[in-house]
């Protein structure tokens, strides 16, 4: 289960309201017909793409992932999208994000903050391929529909990052509100640091306790289903940016003593060590395969450096 994750049923209605055929869209993704019938819908990150793969190949209209990542109906929120427009602020809405988009889709949501900018993308660590457009489309508009709507539009990016060549440019900027640089090492939304720290008109402490705690368990059930080298590797893969990951700080993060984890990681045959190794391995070939960074970014977010004036928060 470690490369699945459940994906949300309203995704469905979605598509047939989008006018696009059910049995035809799942076929052409190859996936099987009762996949949306299935009492919870889980996906690996090739069916995700395939099936969003599908959607733009089967949509005349570009526009569909834009509208599809501004749903205005509070009825048909992930509890995730709950959980974030009832955020104090845009940057508490993104930390909450992070943590708990990893519940909806296998995605890792980077936010990294330098030189007075603020950056959000979306990270597929176990893709083979890059992300189909409309996916990335849907996930970006998606964020700054929860940053207008808490903010009460008070919210405009500086700029759009894509890596596809240039097409759409007046549709995509009129729906952003902003400048897209075309052709660009990553997808990304740019924002000025300081609005992530605007308040959110939206802010709702008591329904955000219940959807938090909700949330909470559903995370940890989930980490249960997973080793214990898993739970650490992922939990590494959230800390490594900017820093040299402690036992301390992991166990920290799962809930256990440093000798707990320690005489647990023994019991299985590993050490913590090894882990950060492997893990900072995984990563390494997945920046190299899927994002032309540069050697000294690399670097910090392997954890072997730190960059001035820049901080790195993640979930994967």
């Amino acid at each position: 289960m470690s490369n699945r994750f459940r994906l949300p049923r309203v995704w469905a209605q979605r598509f047939e309201e989008e006018h696009l055929s059910l049995p035809t869209l799942l076929l052409r993704a190859g996936l099987p017909l009762n996949f949306f019938h299935q009492e919870k819908i889980y996906a690996t990150t090739a069916e995700l793409f395939a099936l969003w793969r599908a959607v733009g190949e089967m949509s005349s209209d570009p526009g569909i992932g834009l509208r599809m990542g501004s749903e205005p109906r509070f009825e048909r929120y992930h509890p995730t999208s709950v959980a974030a427009i009832c955020s104090r602020s845009f940057r508490d809405a993104l930390q909450r994000i992070a943590r708990f988009k990893q519940l909806a889709c296998p995605q890792e949501i980077r936010v990294c903050t330098a030189a007075g900018e603020a950056s959000v993308e979306y990270l597929h660590l176990d893709a083979v391929e890059e992300q189909p457009d409309v996916l990335v489309d849907m996930s970006l508009s998606w964020i700054l529909f929860i940053g207008r709507r808490g903010t009460d539009n008070q919210i405009s990016p500086l700029r759009l990052e894509l890596k596809r060549p240039a097409r759409n440019r007046e549709l995509l900027e009129g729906h952003f509100g902003c400048p897209i640089r075309f052709a660009a090492g990553r997808d990304a939304l740019v924002f000025r640091d300081t609005d992530l720290d605007k308040p959110f008109v939206t802010h709702n402490d008591d329904l955000l306790a219940a959807i938090g705690a909700h949330l909470e368990s559903e995370l940890q059930s989930r980490n249960t289903r997973l080793s214990l080298e898993e739970q650490v590797k992922r939990t590494l893969k959230r800390t490594l940016a900017g820093k040299r990951p402690t036992l301390e700080d992991v166990a920290l993060s799962l809930g256990m003593s440093t000798r707990t984890l320690q005489r647990r990681l023994t019991g299985v045959g590993g050490t913590f060590k090894q882990l950060v190794e492997d893990t900072r391995r995984e990563l390494a070939h997945h920046y190299l395969k899927h994002s032309p960074v540069e050697l000294n970014e690399a670097a910090f977010l392997l954890g072997f450096q730190d960059a001035n004036g820049s901080s790195t928060f993640s979930v994967e």
